[in-house]
Parts: C-alpha cells; structure tokens; sequence
C-alpha cells in the first residue's frame, strides 16, 4: 500500500496534463492566418533551404558540447559541495584535480578559438 500516494500523484498529473490539452484545444483562437502558421524564426526573414536540408557549421555542435561538458562539471560540484565537512583532504584532492582536467580542456578550447563568434 506504500505506492497508492505515488499512483495518487501519477493521476493528478495525467489528469492534469489532460485537461490542460482539453481546455487549450476549446479556449484557444481558432482563427489562423498566414503568419502564424508560418515557422517562427526570430523576426529574421526566413530563406529558403536547399534540397537536403542544408548544413550547419560544425562550430554550433562544437559548442553545445562544450555546454554539456561544463555542464556535467556543475552537476559533480553540487553533491560535493553538500558532502565537502564528511569527505575531508581526501575529497578536497579529488575535487582539485577534477576541476584542473576541466580547466586544462577548458583552455585548450579557448586558446584554438573555439569560444570565438564572428
């Protein structure tokens, strides 16, 4: 009987996410003209894409992989800051010498250019 709390809030959210589809479905304007269905490109005029669908500078995957990776960074910084009292020398060692293979990535990133935009 210990999952009747989970299965409770599993059926507040289906129920939830339901109704909010329902109610923007019947409460939304239903009246569509040109620009709106058009795509939304940031008040850019949108150009016509080549058959194939184009390609994209390698530097924009370059770069969303660098935000994952400092990303990552974070999310091993936070439970250690939590634990940093019960880890002791030994954490604080561990810690340093991840943030310096972080770093040293880091560097080499910026010093090839890879943070530029022009």
């Amino acid at each position: 009987m210990d999952w009747v709390p989970i299965a409770w809030l599993g059926g507040i959210a289906f129920g939830f996410a339901v109704f909010s589809v329902v109610a923007g479905a019947l409460t939304g304007p239903r009246r569509y003209n040109r620009a709106k269905l058009q795509a939304y490109e940031c008040g850019i005029e949108p150009t016509p894409q080549p058959v194939g669908g184009g390609r994209f500078p390698v530097k924009y995957y370059l770069t969303a992989m660098l935000f994952i990776v400092f990303d990552i960074e974070i999310v091993f910084l936070y439970p250690w800051a939590v634990a940093f009292d019960s880890l002791g020398l030994f954490g604080l060692i561990e810690m340093v010498l991840f943030i310096a293979t972080v770093f040293v990535a880091f560097a080499y990133v910026w010093r090839r250019g890879g943070l530029e935009w022009d």
